[in-house]
Order: structure tokens, then C-alpha cells, then sequence
């Protein structure tokens, strides 16, 4: 499946927030402050939710949720979330939430 065009519509969305697009290991990303905290990854979207926050938790239990593991070498990257296109639904939310998490870390 093409996440691309929930990519854009997502990035638009969050414009206002401050979040830019960018790119993380060669997939299209956005990021804020500096910070990349969502990135669209073969089809599937990854968003850095905090590994001991509930949304984290929450985004584990939609169906094919994993940590995100970039490299498919068993490293996964233990505060992000991958969340394949069967929940496309749920990632805007998930996109502002993870852009809260790198904001307010930040704080």
C-alpha cells in the first residue's frame, strides 16, 4: 500500500504545529524542533510515542503494531511504534501525539 498520500495529508495538518518534513534512513519523516517524530516506512507509519507512556501502550494493541525496527536486525528503536497501513485511520492521531511527546520532552 502507498502511505504517501496519508503522509502529506498528515504533514499539512501539522504544519501549523510547526512540524517540517524531512527524511529518516532515506523515508519521508517530520520533525519539529529539530527532532524527527513520525516517518513514513514502506508503506507503514512509525511515530515516537515514549516507551512508558499510555499511547505507546495503546498503539502496541492495534492489529500488526510493532516496535519500530528500521534496520530488521532485532534493534528495534524502543520508544517508536510502527503502525501498518490496516490502521491508517489511527495515525493522525498517533502523529499529533507523538509530536506532544517530542514537544513536551523537550520541556
Amino acid at each position: 500500500m502507498d502511505a504517501a498520500p496519508a503522509f502529506v495529508e498528515i504533514a499539512a495538518e501539522l504544519e501549523g504545529a510547526g512540524a517540517v518534513t524531512a527524511k529518516m534512513f532515506g523515508h519521508p519523516a517530520l520533525k519539529v524542533n529539530g527532532k524527527v517524530f513520525a516517518c513514513e516506512f514502506y508503506g507503514a507509519m512509525a511515530f515516537k510515542l515514549g516507551r512508558e507512556t499510555s499511547v505507546h501502550a495503546e498503539c502496541m494493541l492495534l492489529p500488526g503494531a510493532v516496535l519500530f525496527d528500521p534496520s530488521r536486525r532485532d534493534k528495534p528503536f524502543q520508544d517508536w511504534v510502527e503502525v501498518p497501513a490496516a490502521s491508517e485511520d489511527q495515525w493522525p492521531m498517533l502523529a499529533q501525539a507523538a509530536l506532544d511527546h517530542v514537544v513536551n520532552a523537550r520541556a
